[in-house]
């Protein structure tokens, strides 16, 4: 309580998905000055605005969650776009945040970064070690710039940055866009759509052979904020949960929850991204004490008891 109470903290994305719960989890700590740079305000592609954002917040310590992010869909159709927004907005983020010597900088970059063909469980030593995923590698090579970043600022400035590698999130308020949305929130809308409209087949991307790692939102903005308050270096550090499911055991698992009893038709023709992925989470334990608490079953019923609700309202 006492790490936050007399600092300012500015979290880029705090409006968002993670950020709100990061955001909360600060407010519980006991820290009163947190600055939000809303997206209708600070657009953080253009260095000016990143400017203007240190200005006005005058932060201590740098919580970088704003991303421009999507499912497979939405890479294969904008990778240009991804990978630009999400490197300016990083570059300059941190660029800033050195001129202004801030305490500390809390990058977060993604399992995209990852080689297409690492070992699993994937451990931060070979997170070089081979080229990521083709769908994601434009993402997922964006976000790897500020680890270059954070250690070449580190060893040049001696400025205080951390890099935080966290699986595929989820939970409620995610988003169910189908023209972007992740596969957690894309699956669990073909079940209730199909359920809704009396529907007795649903189609799914690719081949259901691939594994994934998933943690839950809340799991994942205790796992920063222990990092902000307890990590100092600039090695990588994952977070996750530690659990590797296949696609087709997800789905198999989000339509008994959801009591869709259908038919589920895998489309060959789409691709099916990165053949395993599932973290070593030990190193974040290790050096922060962070572990995730919350099942992927648990998780899951949370997410649909809140897509659910909001047919009610």
């Amino acid at each position: 309580m006492s790490f936050w109470k007399n600092r300012r903290v500015m979290v880029t994305g705090g409006a968002g998905f993670l950020g709100s719960r990061v955001v909360n989890k600060l407010k519980e700590r006991g820290c009163k000055n947190i600055f939000i740079p809303q997206i209708e305000d600070y657009d953080l592609v253009q260095m000016e605005a990143v400017r203007m954002a240190y200005q006005e917040a005058r932060p201590n310590l740098v919580i970088h969650l704003a991303a421009a992010v999507g499912g497979i869909g939405l890479n294969r159709k904008i990778p240009g776009k991804l990978f630009y927004d999400n490197l300016m907005m990083g570059t300059q983020m941190m660029e800033i945040g050195r001129q202004r010597e801030v305490e500390k900088f809390v990058a977060i970059g993604t399992v995209c970064a990852y080689p297409k063909y690492t070992p699993v469980p994937f451990k931060e030593e070979n997170l070089w070690a081979g080229y990521p995923e083709e769908t994601n590698a434009p993402y997922g090579l964006a976000k790897k710039m500020l680890l270059v970043q954070s250690q070449a600022y580190r060893r040049q400035f001696g400025f205080n940055s951390i890099f935080l590698l966290p699986a595929n999130l989820y939970g409620p308020g995610d988003n169910f866009n189908p023209e972007s949305s992740h596969v957690i929130p894309a699956i669990i809308k073909k079940c209730l759509d199909a359920i809704r409209a009396g529907k007795k087949e649903i189609k799914v991307w690719g081949t259901g052979k691939p594994t994934r790692e998933f943690l839950y939102v809340e799991d994942a903005a205790e796992g920063i904020i222990l990092a902000t308050e307890r990590y100092n270096k600039s090695e990588p550090v994952n977070l996750g949960s530690g659990l590797e499911i296949s696609i087709k055991d997800l789905v198999k698992l989000i339509a008994k929850i959801t009591a869709y009893k259908g038919k589920i038709t895998w489309d060959v023709s789409k691709p099916d991204g990165q053949p395993r992925r599932t973290l070593d989470t030990s190193k974040a334990e290790k050096e922060f004490g962070f572990k995730a608490k919350t099942s992927l079953e648990k998780g899951l019923k949370k997410t649909i008891q809140w897509y659910l609700s909001l047919s009610v309202k």
